[in-house]
């Protein structure tokens, strides 16, 4: 399976193991599946640390590297930005609406713990239960 981490779901694989579920841990584990992560992701977590929700050691450039060394990284390409636009839902978080597009294009499992991702149609999802 290839896998399409939401932000939060990347969190909690570095940090927080236990937030995740049963599934999503033994699907994170297995060899075969590719587990891939946007940039939006890396943008999202920066801004985060930014506005102080969240504490990333000083040199997050050296954390980024480190923390997306056993991911694969999915394109951000103008295709993307397109399909995030024209999806037919009326959220309006950027990132969630890139992470949708992406994984629709990419034909990835989006894992998320967010409702509003579930469920979106010929969007492939993991609820984090």
């Amino acid at each position: 399976m290839n896998l399409l981490l939401d932000t939060h779901i990347w969190l909690w694989s570095l940090e927080d193991h236990k937030r995740l579920g049963k599934r999503v841990q033994e699907e994170l584990r297995n060899p075969g599946n590719q587990i891939w992560l946007s940039p939006i992701s890396t943008w999202e977590v920066l801004t985060l640390n930014a506005r102080g929700r969240i504490h990333l050691p000083a040199d997050f450039g050296a954390w980024v590297t480190q923390a997306t060394a056993r991911l694969m990284e999915a394109p951000l390409t103008h295709e993307i930005a397109v399909a995030a636009r024209r999806l037919p839902w009326s959220h309006k978080d950027p990132a969630d609406r890139f992470l949708a597009a992406t994984a629709q294009l990419l034909h990835l499992t989006l894992v998320t713990a967010d409702a509003n991702l579930l469920g979106l149609g010929d969007i492939s999802t993991l609820a984090n239960r």
